[in-house]
């Protein structure tokens, strides 16, 4: 079988695509392969000046939009700014095993960032989403607990990895449980994951391993516009509802349809997350 490359991203100019962390990173280069087969595309950006200079070099088609995911105002105010349809809604921004903090509205970081954040996002513009929602999950969801008692390591000593693990299992669990209530939507929620890609998300540990995984990123990892392919393999290509996307050699190489942990296959535990996050951002769907 051939392998899947950006050469095989079919013409775009119809659609009109937000992606979340799109200044830097599998963000950027999926921004900038979108842009380039002709989309419209929102770059929801923290760092404002950093997007606009990021959308500057591409397409007229593109615009720049303020959206910090550790803060449900923003969220809320950007889902607002967003009075059009939307065909493909891309949760991509994250962060990555950084020290305890807490967001805006006093959730964990990363629980906050990489899930609830997008989770309100996505419950706020689904009434405007046309055809999928495609959200970024990570390999490191196989080493992921979802503690639902304890989701903002209130109680739990605080540990950096199993903090961004839980934010990518719970990622995966969003997912799914939103494939399951689409059933008979012409929506889809997708889910992917880049593989090892050399990007600053692993540069704010402030720690050594910051030093170790600079190295990581030169020996080892693939480029962003290689880690890009799942996600926009997953925004342009047929595929049924809940599917996951990744590099076809674990971490590595071309995308395709691949497997998850059992873990993100717990409907019991989704369906909890599922009503926490709403309690936690006040945030409700309408299916």
């Amino acid at each position: 079988m051939a392998k899947w490359t950006v050469a095989d991203l079919p013409d775009q100019s119809t659609r009109t695509v937000i992606v979340t962390g799109a200044n830097s990173g599998v963000g950027l280069a999926t921004t900038q392969a979108l842009a380039a087969a002709g989309a419209r595309v929102i770059l929801a950006c923290r760092n404002v000046d950093k997007g606009k200079a990021a959308a500057a070099l591409m397409a007229d088609t593109v615009e720049v939009r303020a959206l910090d995911l550790a803060s449900l105002a923003s969220v809320r105010e950007f889902a607002a700014s967003i009075d059009e349809p939307v065909d493909v809604l891309v949760n991509n921004a994250g962060v990555m095993a950084v020290p305890y903090r807490k967001t805006v509205d006093g959730f964990e970081l990363q629980i906050g960032t990489n899930h609830l954040g997008h989770f309100a996002l996505t419950g706020l513009l689904l009434d405007r989403v046309r055809s999928r929602v495609v959200t970024v999950s990570s390999s490191f969801h196989w080493f992921g607990r979802v503690d639902v008692a304890d989701l903002n390591w209130e109680r739990r000593h605080y540990r950096r990895w199993a903090a961004y693990e839980q934010s990518k299992l719970a990622n995966l669990l969003f997912a799914y449980e939103l494939a399951r209530k689409l059933e008979g939507s012409p929506i889809r929620s997708l889910a992917t994951h880049p593989g090892y890609v050399s990007t600053n998300l692993m540069s704010h540990t402030e720690t050594m391993l910051d030093t170790v995984m600079a190295l990581g990123n030169r020996v080892l990892a693939q480029s962003p516009a290689m880690g890009a392919l799942p996600t926009l393999y997953a925004v342009t290509t047929d595929m049924p509802n809940g599917s996951f996307v990744g590099p076809g050699r674990l971490m590595w190489g071309h995308p395709g349809v691949t497997r998850s942990s059992p873990a993100s296959h717990d409907r019991e535990k989704a369906t909890a997350l599922w009503s926490l996050s709403e309690e936690l951002t006040g945030v409700t769907f309408s299916f």
